[in-house]
Formats: structure tokens, sequence, C-alpha cells
């Protein structure tokens, strides 16, 4: 009988033995709630962290396209103010453009009959009638371009050999240089040209030196 208990006894222990290493291996290999918690918390840190930075270049983009947007439209607005400001500013200067055509037909007529009146006869003591005559057209021809004067429409100074310019002269003929001009200058100035403030509301009537 002792002999049967003291061979039982190793094997005993040696089953302890391994009973004891299997709780050990099993304490080492179960994870630890706390890490993996931890874990967790870092990876909704990050993806919270992700989410607000998403947020907020939305937020970023959003506001950028909305201030586009408005300085757009205030440009715009700026846009439309100086149009409506340049066309009531020439519907001011040059709303009497039409008027100022018929008075210039007007003008015509009396540069054309003060033109008409031989020297001569002005100089002779035996017609007083027609100097008196001439006279007062003369002066009424004065106080008339005056009052052109005063609204803006003056007469553009054009004399022959100078340059002919299409935007202000309106070529009636050519005729071959005589030499003391160039080639492409006005040779005859046959009506006068007139403007309005910067506007040529009547171009000139010339004749152009030929371009060879």
């Amino acid at each position: 009988m002792k002999q049967h208990q003291s061979s039982a006894e190793p094997g005993s222990s040696s089953r302890a033995s391994e009973n004891d290493s299997a709780t050990d291996t099993s304490a080492e290999q179960a994870p630890d709630p706390q890490a993996e918690l931890n874990k967790q918390i870092e990876i909704l840190s990050s993806d919270v962290a992700n989410y607000k930075l998403q947020c907020e270049r939305r937020e970023l983009i959003f506001t950028l396209r909305t201030q586009d947007k408005y300085q757009r439209a205030l440009a715009e607005r700026e846009n439309v103010r100086t149009r409506l400001e340049k066309q009531v500013s020439d519907a001011k200067l040059y709303g009497i453009q039409g008027f100022c055509k018929d008075l210039l037909e007007v003008s015509d007529v009396f540069r054309k009959a003060l033109e008409s009146v031989p020297e001569e006869e002005l100089k002779s003591s035996t017609n007083g009638h027609l100097k008196t005559l001439y006279d007062g057209l003369s002066m009424t021809e004065t106080q008339m371009l005056t009052v052109f004067k005063r609204h803006g429409l003056v007469r553009v100074p054009l004399e022959p050999g100078q340059p002919f310019d299409p935007s202000w002269q309106e070529a009636m003929f050519e005729v071959a240089s005589d030499g003391s001009h160039k080639a492409g200058s006005v040779a005859h100035v046959l009506r006068p040209g007139w403007k309005l403030h910067d506007r040529c509301i009547r171009s000139a009537q010339v004749g152009v030196i030929k371009e060879y």
C-alpha cells in the first residue's frame, strides 16, 4: 500500500504543474480590456478629428465661394451704375445733337450769304445798304456761333495740307498733287466739320490729293 501511494504522488504533481502552466498562458493571451478601450478611444478621436477637419474645409470652401459671388455681385452692380451714369451724362451732353445738326444748316445759309457778297461791293461807298445788310448778317452769325460754343458745338479747324482723317472728314473727290502738299492730305475744304463736345456730328467735306 505504501508503494502505491508513493507512485501516485509524482503524477499528481506533474498534472498540477501543467494546469499552472496553462493558467499562466491563458492569462498572458487574454486581452487587456483597458488597452482595447484606449485603442477604440484613440480610433474614435482620430475619426472625430478628421470629421471636424472635413467640416471646417467644407465651411471654408462655402465661405470662399459665397465671398466670391458677393464680390462678383458688387462688381456687376458697380458696372451697371457706371454704365447708367455714362448714359445719363451722354444724354445731357448729346441729347441736343439732332437739334444742333438742324442749326448747322442755318449756319451754312448765313455763311453762303456772306461769302456771296463781292468784296469790291463792300468797299464801294455807293452801296451803303448792302454794307449795312452784310454787317447785320455778320453780327448775327457771330452771335449764333457764340451760342453754339456755349453748348459745346464748335467748328473743327481744318486747313489744306492736313492729313485726311476719315473719322472727321468725308472725301468728295481726288485731285492730282501740285507739289505743295503730300499725297493723302486735304487739298480743298468744301464744307467745314462740326463737333458737339468731343463727338463729330458732321464731317467736313473735302477734296483729297491722290495717292500714287
